[in-house]
């Protein structure tokens, strides 16, 4: 054994290291020495072999269960093989077999043994009474004569043969010398259940169980019904059991509702006199029943998960009093009292028998209603207080679930986040809108659908801060501006705790204690998130600065900027050309408003609707015209969502409208200077043309300054003096809109007022045509003698002739573009009729705007329209006829 050990070893070496045969080498010889090392024996436990056994015999149990009698036959005669050789470690290779063994009742096969080729022995052939005579070495103790005679087993044998053959009998053939037999089985005497001194005891508990029919006493003679006498110590119990909600013999449950087996009554009582006491029982536990019923309903809401709890909390209270009333009962000396049991049950029940009731009101389908529940149990603590009954209170179990509910709404104002389980938070987010431009107005919105069933009643005022602080932290974190975790506010069962210890010698009733401890929680998260945003729009999203920028582009702070844009505009209009190209427009616009330092010229960009020449729908000289562009400027993000896109259009109807006084104004002044430039010595100026001149200035004047220096500068200070003060974002929001609507109203842009601009508009078309007729008037008489086309040519050839004309020249010739491009005439109406119509034109429309002013003042009271009627009406009587 110990020259194949070696072999191996050497075998092991070679293939595992992977070395030469030579064993004399040193490392041959250190990893040899190494292996024997660690294969010989150590300090391990051997296998049980008993263990082995039985798992042997459980594997042939197997077989014969699965229906594998092959198996276990083949299994049986291997072991039986193996008795014929000895050896110490077969209870080691047959547990290493057996848990190499996979799954051996299905996979193995009969046909994979290997057969058995050699002949039968002696032992297996059948045994015959000759083969024993041949056999025996007396042969004559096996004759006919002596074969049946008594033998005497004490003569022949010792008691260590016997013990042998004792033995040899007791080991199972099949199996090898592995197990230490089993154990017979035990008999478990009957005295251990029932001792004889406690025989007593059974028969007495026996009796005790009055439901069982052998225990019922036999009807009287008397033709009454059956009735089961029962002692009151019995029923007691029964009660008490029917209390906890388990099944009795006495009370049965039908319908919901708990009913009395009659044929049960007290000896020394009548059931009429306790049918009440026993009727009180049985409404508490209906009651009872019913809340054990409810906890084992099915809740989806978070808070109706707590007062699921708080309800089974509260029942095994109860349960846990009945059961030392019962200990009382049993104990020696004790005296039962039903009317004290009854007293005692209904003070252990009040809290139960109140929710009860509070649970009967509650409609089956809570889904539609998932706040009801809420709201009851708001409504039963407040109706308690107000019946002065201060010996129940269940407050904590309300605050217990409204501290669930509150979780949602405290994680939406502490991080901006939604629980997309929670299907009856009273928030909805919208993802088909995902533009930052619309994060405060469009991303989430208040469920006004089913607002009412998804918030308590006793929270609707407070909802909308809710809401804003919600909305504020979400946009905070979309700018990277989250506030710490630390400063976030208070839980809301330590906001109430202070709440009712500061307050508790003011005695508050507890909707005011429920009110301001919700109110502390909502303010200081709304306070939190509004001061931090407002911060974070003040100093880093520039909400100043493009306020400040909407003031030069649209508002016209300043006229030396948009001068420059309004030359641009008004001489291509009076050349005839092209005005409108936006990109020409872009660009002089730009370059104006590039010298103010806070204004982002990139940002600035001029829109055209259309061609200014469609001549089927606006005339060519109207101010109309300029209604066609439009000016943007790009904000933020952030100030964005404060200035909305409304409210930027309403910002370009104001700008358009200043842009149409000025352009008036620039065709009368323009117009007055080409007079005096050209003008003879004799200096022909009619009256009524001065007038007018004086009529139209003053008018256009009075309109511009009024809305300028009176309507938006007086407006804007008081808009910045709100703004700053505004406390959250929707405040500041309505503070601008407020301030952009009163703008429109006080410039004459509300439908309302639309009958006062259009007179308006139509003075600043008059005023134009007014400068073209004193145009067209100035041109026919300086061109009296010549024509047209001679002129032209002359002062062409003298452009053409010298490069560098002087500017009188370039003057000249834009006047004459100027001129070709009117198609006023006065053939069929004199210059002085005209002239005339326009005055009459002019007396019409100014009357009419300061008689709607007036009449407009005289309905709202707006200072502002007596100002510019009194404005108005000073020039009235200078223009006379």
């Amino acid at each position: 054994m110990v020259f194949a050990i070696g072999e191996l070893t050497d075998q092991l070496v070679a293939t595992v290291a992977k070395l030469p045969s030579d064993k004399d080498s040193p490392r041959v010889q250190n990893l040899r020495r190494r292996v024997e090392r660690a294969l010989r024996p150590g300090p391990h436990g051997r296998v049980d072999q008993f263990a082995v056994a039985r798992q042997l015999e459980g594997l042939q149990e197997k077989f014969e269960v699965v229906d594998r009698p092959e198996l276990a036959d083949a299994l049986r005669a291997s072991l039986a093989e193996l008795k014929g050789y000895s050896d110490a470690w077969h209870p080691e290779i047959l547990s290493l077999l057996l848990n190499l063994s996979d799954r051996p009742a299905h996979l193995s096969k009969i046909e994979d043994l290997p057969k058995r080729t050699s002949a039968p022995s002696q032992d297996d052939l059948p045994l015959s009474w000759s083969k024993i005579d041949a056999n025996s070495q007396d042969a004559a103790a096996f004759n006919d004569e002596n074969i049946w005679e008594e033998v005497d087993f004490a003569g022949e044998y010792s008691d260590d043969d016997f013990s042998s053959i004792v033995s040899g009998a007791s080991t199972p053939r099949d199996l090898p010398n592995l197990d230490a037999g089993l154990e017979p089985d035990y008999i478990i005497p009957d005295n251990v259940f029932m001792p004889e001194h406690g025989a007593n005891l059974l028969i007495s508990t026996e009796k005790a169980q009055f439901w069982r029919p052998k225990n019922k006493v036999p009807a009287p003679e008397v033709k009454v019904p059956a009735v089961q006498i029962i002692t009151e110590l019995q029923l007691a119990r029964e009660i008490i059991f029917m209390l906890q909600g388990l099944p009795t013999s006495i009370f049965w449950r039908l319908d919901g509702e708990v009913v009395m087996d009659r044929s049960y009554a007290l000896g020394h009582t009548s059931n009429q006199s306790i049918s009440s006491l026993i009727q009180s029982f049985m409404d508490i536990g209906t009651h009872l029943d019913a809340l054990r019923f409810f906890t084992k309903s099915t809740q989806k809401i978070p808070y109706m998960q707590t007062f699921c709890r708080g309800i089974e909390e509260r029942l095994f209270e109860f349960d846990s009093n009945l059961s030392h009333s019962q200990v009382q009962y049993l104990s020696a000396g004790s005296t039962v009292s039903l009317l004290q049991l009854l007293d005692d049950v209904r003070q252990y029940s009040r809290h139960l028998l109140l929710l009860s009731d509070m649970l009967s009101k509650l409609d089956k389908g809570s889904d539609t209603q998932p706040m009801q529940c809420l709201d009851l149990l708001y409504d039963l603590n407040c109706m308690r207080e107000a019946l002065g009954d201060e010996s129940v209170s269940i407050s904590d179990l309300f605050f217990a679930c409204f501290r669930t509910y509150a979780t949602t709404i405290k994680r939406w104002m502490e991080a901006g986040h939604l629980d997309p389980q929670d299907e009856t938070f009273f928030v909805r987010r919208n993802p088909e809108n995902r533009d930052l431009k619309t994060i405060w107005h469009n991303w989430y919105s208040l469920d006004d659908e089913t607002r009412p069933q998804n918030v308590p009643n006793f929270l609707e005022a407070g909802i909308r801060k809710v809401f804003i602080a919600g909305k504020s932290m979400v946009f905070l974190r979309h700018l990277n501006a989250l506030p710490d975790v630390s400063e976030s506010p208070r839980d809301l069962g330590l906001l109430f705790d202070d709440t009712t210890s500061h307050n508790s010698s003011l005695s508050l009733p507890f909707s005011s204690l429920v009110e301001f401890a919700f109110d502390r929680l909502v303010d200081a998260s709304h306070f939190t998130s509004a001061g931090i945003l407002r911060r974070e729009l003040d100093e880093q999203c520039g909400l100043w600065n493009s306020l400040d920028a909407f003031q030069y582009v649209y508002l016209g702070r300043d006229l030396s900027i948009l001068g420059t844009i309004d030359a641009k505009i008004f001489e291509l209009i009076d050349r005839g050309r092209s005005w409108d190209d936006k990109f020409l427009l872009t660009e002089a616009a730009r370059s104006a408003f590039s010298v103010l330092p806070n204004i982002d010229s990139s940002r600035l960009m001029v829109r055209s609707s259309g061609s200014s020449f469609n001549e089927h729908q606006t005339p060519q000289r109207s101010v109309r015209l300029l209604e066609s562009i439009s000016i943007d400027y790009a904000l933020p993000w952030p100030v964005a969502n404060i200035i909305t896109q409304d409210t930027i259009v309403s910002y370009q109807r104001i700008s358009t409208f200043l842009l149409q006084i000025r352009r008036s104004k620039y065709a009368i002044v323009r117009q007055r200077v080409r007079e005096t430039r050209n003008s003879r010595e004799d200096g022909r100026y009619d009256k009524l043309i001065q007038a007018l001149h004086h009529n139209f200035l003053w008018f256009l004047d009075s309109i511009y300054s009024h809305l300028t220096y009176y309507v938006i500068a007086i407006s804007n200070q008081h808009f910045r003096h709100e703004l700053a003060n505004a406390e959250d974002v929707d405040a500041m929001i309505a503070v601008h809109k407020s301030y952009v609507s009163s703008l429109e109203e006080q410039c004459l842009l509300t439908e309302n007022l639309s009958p006062i601009h259009e007179a308006i508009t139509n003075l600043l078309d008059l005023s134009i045509h007014f400068a073209d007729l004193q145009t067209v008037h100035a041109a026919e008489d300086a061109l009296t003698g010549q024509g047209d086309a001679t002129k032209l040519k002359a002062l062409r050839r003298k452009r053409a002739a010298d490069n560098d004309s002087d500017s009188d020249s370039d003057e000249e010739l834009e006047d004459f573009d100027h001129e070709q491009m009117l198609t006023i005439s006065f053939r069929d109406s004199s210059y002085d009729q005209q002239m005339q119509n326009v005055k009459q034109q002019y007396d019409y429309l100014a009357g009419f705007v300061a008689n709607g002013l007036k009449s407009v003042a005289r309905a709202d009271g707006m200072p502002s329209w007596n100002v510019l009627t009194d404005r108005l009406e000073w020039q009235k009587g200078w223009l006379k006829s």
